[in-house]
């Protein structure tokens, strides 16, 4: 049983990764406070922003943070240099109408057994049985 993000009209997307609340973006950037954390990094987070947007040809939600300034980052001993408006790529989201996922799961090995999907055909969920060669 997996749980798909159906593809949907691009506002509803990017309002749902660039939220008025701003959660995503404080999700995107706990990335570089664990970076400073676990890896002795020196970012400062207040020197970046949250970036989301839906490539339709890909079929994705790209999230980025982007640099507010030119700036230096030391890694473990290492350093990086950011330009302003240079972005770090930090997640994927992808998003898969049915018969889209049910030919990649076919392609893995599974059959689609059934599948169900929310009233505004926004999310699903797949039974798939892994097939026999």
């Amino acid at each position: 049983l997996i749980g798909v993000d159906l593809k949907k009209d691009k506002a509803i997307l990017d309002a749902a990764y660039n939220d008025t609340g701003g959660i995503t973006a404080e999700f995107n950037l706990n990335l570089l406070a664990r970076v400073n954390r676990e890896l002795g990094a020196d970012f400062n987070l207040e020197g970046w922003r949250h970036m989301a947007f839906y490539d339709e040809s890909k079929g994705r939600i790209e999230m980025h943070l982007v640099s507010q300034h030119t700036q230096r980052v030391t890694i473990n001993g290492t350093s990086f240099d950011f330009r302003k408006d240079e972005t770090i790529h930090t997640e994927n989201s992808y998003k898969y109408g049915i018969d889209e996922f049910q030919l990649l799961a076919q392609r893995a090995g599974f059959a689609a057994e059934a599948v169900w999907t929310d009233g505004e055909k926004l999310f699903s969920m797949h039974l798939l049985k892994h097939s026999q060669p």
